[in-house]
């Protein structure tokens, strides 16, 4: 979740489905297109039955909003261990999750790697990244108390996992990749404060951290398909579009206004590293209404709308991934 303090009622989003007949046996997840390569930039079609049924698990009731710590989340944690490992993405550490203590409960980011192919570039890493955990059960609507946060950010989640299973099938990139899944974001980027600085006394050579953020509906009328948050602090909009050979990424004025930039997770990995780390989002302040509620679940989600925007990020991705030198640069004063 971005964090987002508003004097009006509400922002919005919303996902819904039992996910009861839901298990990681299902083979839809494995519906990948193997990429092709049309002027050094990889294509694929990512499914929209796939999307749907991995939002309607992490969206379910049976989660009972993800909060970090309980029964549901380990239940998120377990169906994302099983789709990495049934699609090859090996775990970074000894096992996929990176433990870390919250007020007396465990929270578990997990960790998928796909090395690359350099014997030089592998040593430098991109961190593609979402938050899978929520805030659990709230005041009750219409005797519905759990927040299932489809928008917030189941979203960003199943794109992360269909990046994933993407590039661990491509093999293709030069530079290793990390795909972290965080927890306890909802409590303060505890998650991501704790990986951060595990990797950097790690000495990881961090190239970028590409987060993504409540990605469930559209922007209205704009001219691009998501909007960068810290937009003004590094190059990364303008060589991901170039990248991309389409306007992907742009500036919202909203998100400086908030200052978008310290409140998600990309800002834990900033100030560790002080690299271009960044939050892409389609939540523009006027697109969505259900922040925090009961109401935020998967059927209010746009589910061609997320397809073909992780289509699109999937070019500016690989060409991080394979530049000979490290084009992405802070925006220095």
């Amino acid at each position: 979740m971005i964090k987002i303090f508003i004097r009006t009622a509400s922002l919005g989003l919303l996902f819904l489905f039992s996910a009861c007949n839901l298990t990681q046996n299902s083979t839809k997840e494995k519906q990948i297109i193997a990429p092709t390569v049309n002027a050094g930039i990889t294509k694929a079609n990512i499914s929209e039955d796939v999307l749907k049924e991995e939002l309607d698990f992490l969206t379910s009731n049976d989660l009972k909003g993800r909060n970090t710590g309980s029964e549901g989340i380990e239940k998120a944690a377990a169906y994302i261990e099983g789709i990495l490992k049934k699609n090859k993405v090996k775990p970074y550490f000894e096992t996929y999750r990176d433990s870390f203590d919250v007020k007396g409960s465990t929270g578990y980011n997990i960790i998928g790697f796909v090395e690359g192919t350099d014997p030089v570039l592998k040593k430098e890493f991109l961190i593609i990244s979402a938050h899978y955990d929520h805030i659990g059960l709230v005041s009750p609507i219409a005797n519905d108390s759990i927040a299932n946060g489809a928008n917030d950010n189941a979203a960003g989640s199943v794109a992360v996992l269909e990046l994933a299973k993407y590039f661990g099938a491509a093999s293709k990139n030069k530079r290793s990749i990390l795909f972290v899944f965080l927890s306890a974001e909802e409590k303060g980027l505890l998650g991501s404060k704790h990986l951060a600085k595990r990797l950097k006394d790690e000495k990881l050579d961090l190239y970028v951290n590409f987060n993504i953020e409540m990605i469930g509906v559209p922007m209205v009328e704009k001219d691009h398909k998501a909007y960068l948050t810290g937009f003004e602090e590094s190059n990364l909009a303008e060589k991901f579009n170039e990248y991309s050979e389409e306007k992907v990424l742009g500036f919202l004025p909203k998100a400086k206004e908030f200052n978008l930039f310290m409140r998600s997770d990309n800002y834990s990995f900033y100030k560790e590293f002080n690299v271009p780390a960044q939050t892409i989002s389609s939540f523009d302040f006027t697109n969505y209404n259900y922040y925090h509620q009961v109401q935020d679940e998967a059927d209010k989600m746009d589910i061609p709308f997320m397809a073909d925007l992780i289509e699109s990020i999937i070019p500016g991705i690989y060409k991080m991934a394979n530049t000979p030198t490290k084009e992405i640069k802070l925006n220095k004063e």
